[in-house]
């Protein structure tokens, strides 16, 4: 396997001028919430450009891109993607996301030949990077013929989709978009999943940890993790759930939570998770023998062989929750659903509802330990997207907790009757000499919010091919950027025939 970290080896990839804008804005800390430096970064490149960039108050950037010459007549296509990444990391990688750039790494697959290029040990941030990097260099190539253009850089896509949610009509001229925030070369998506956030938060009077015989520390650790839309499929293992399971284990009543915390974004499938609890003399081993269990079917029922689930002991805690208040929390997290509730009865391949228990949060302060847990439901149904999310917070009031909803987004409705369907459909087989895939997708995508918002769009999404978005196994492919980019190109010239 070979494998550089040169920026000299990325920027030289085909073609040069979307791996050249992809490896500036790897460069460039994006977290959500902290898109200041991405945006001064575009800012730039619109000026050196020459180009007429302006942005709104929440973020959103619009850059208005003049026709090539004898193309002005066409209508303007919106070219559009998101600034901020996924911050995820492993839990050895030293990383600062709102400080340190990206880590290119340029790899071959030994099975495939294939190459790819990944992060050193966090997440790439190809999602939307690759996007936005296409937009881009399709604004400013000499060589890509284009009608108007408007490129439409949404600002924290993954943490609530706050830019999307505030567009008008008046935010941007175009009505049909290209979304470049797809991960499958081969699929055209109409359609994708509305989602919900529910927040359950509890509040335990603690005790002094001075009497505790055995005080342990959980961890469970070395899981896939994943994009909770795209990957919510496979049946990948969630920290959080393996967790309560290895702490169930142990006899009711037993048990005196100290800390539990898991996940790190509420999109993302928890991949690390870990608690502190104290009992009697004897615990420790109960639970040792618990997580060999718990690994065990683990492995089984997901196939993942790297999960670790392993107890160790730990320093002694300021304050305990009470055994009846620890029970009833980790009953309540063993509640809550995670993962696919139900498929689409007319589309039998496509998830129709789903949730994630994303996170968990404790703080132990002046007497109280406050446990939060977010959960992220999504749904192409909205009765159904309703039903779970009540499900949820029926579980947190039967336990005692304090329930807030957030962030809720609409879905996409396909319409097969797009007539920039039909364009994009017809170029890629003329392309590709084979079909694409027409398809709904589970995970969120900006177009259903922006078809509410701004009315009267066609739209369709396409993207190269992703794979590990929002995990530290991300990877984008060499050639499926090619071949992407092909086509963007195809499309963009077709589209400025008018």
């Amino acid at each position: 396997m070979t494998n550089t970290t040169n920026d000299a080896a990325i920027e030289s990839l085909e073609p040069k001028s979307v791996w050249g804008f992809f490896a500036g804005i790897a460069a460039v800390p994006r977290p959500s919430k902290k898109e200041e430096k991405i945006r001064a970064h575009i800012h730039e490149v619109a000026k050196q450009m020459g180009l007429r960039c302006r942005q709104e108050e929440v973020g959103n950037i619009i850059i208005e891109v003049p026709a090539t010459p004898g193309r002005e007549s066409a209508p303007i296509t919106v070219l559009q993607g998101h600034l901020d990444m996924v911050p995820e990391k492993n839990q050895d990688t030293k990383h600062d996301f709102e400080n340190d750039p990206i880590k290119l790494i340029l790899e071959t697959d030994p099975k495939t030949g294939r190459r790819f290029v990944h992060a050193d040990g966090t997440t790439l941030g190809a999602d939307n990077g690759m996007g936005v990097a296409m937009a881009l260099a399709a604004a400013t190539s000499p060589d890509v013929v284009h009608g108007p253009l408007e490129l439409l850089l949404t600002t924290d896509e993954e943490a609530g989709m706050t830019g999307a949610k505030v567009l008008t009509p008046q935010s941007f001229k175009g009505r049909r978009l290209l979304n470049l925030d797809s991960e499958e070369d081969d699929c055209l998506y109409i359609g994708c999943a509305g989602g919900c956030d529910t927040n359950l938060a509890w509040r335990f009077d603690t005790t002094p940890a001075d009497g505790a015989d055995d005080t342990t520390r959980v961890v469970v650790e070395g899981l896939r993790g994943g994009h909770s839309g795209c990957d919510i499929h496979e049946n990948r293992a969630n920290a959080i759930k393996l967790l309560v399971r290895t702490l169930m284990k142990v006899p009711r009543g037993s048990l005196q939570l100290a800390t539990l915390s898991g996940g790190s974004m509420r999109n993302a499938i928890p991949r690390e998770a870990h608690a502190v609890v104290a009992g009697p003399a004897g615990t420790r081993q109960a639970l040792e023998e618990a997580a060999r269990t718990v690994r065990r079917e683990a492995v089984a029922e997901s196939f993942e062989e790297n999960i670790a689930v392993r107890v160790e002991p730990a320093g002694r805690p300021q304050g305990l929750a009470a055994a009846e208040d620890t029970g009833r929390l980790l009953d309540a997290l063993a509640a809550v659903p995670s993962g696919v509730i139900g498929m689409h009865p007319k589309i039998p391949t496509l998830v129709q509802t789903s949730n994630n228990l994303s996170t968990v949060t404790s703080t132990e302060k002046s007497g109280n330990l406050e446990i939060v847990a977010g959960t992220l439901s999504r749904s192409s149904s909205a009765s159904c997207l309703q039903t779970v999310t009540d499900q949820i917070a029926a579980i947190g009031r039967l336990s005692g907790a304090g329930v807030k909803f957030g962030n809720e987004y609409p879905g996409w409705e396909p319409n097969v009757d797009s007539p920039l369907l039909a364009t994009c459909r017809r170029l890629y087989e003329t392309l590709f000499e084979k079909p694409p895939h027409v398809a709904a997708i589970h995970a969120g995508l900006e177009c259903g919010i922006i078809g509410q918002r701004v009315g009267g769009m066609d739209m369709i999404s396409f993207g190269p091919l992703i794979e590990g978005a929002h995990s530290p196994d991300e990877r984008v492919y060499v050639d499926s950027v090619a071949k992407t980019w092909k086509f963007l190109v195809a499309v963009l010239a077709e589209l400025a025939r008018g």
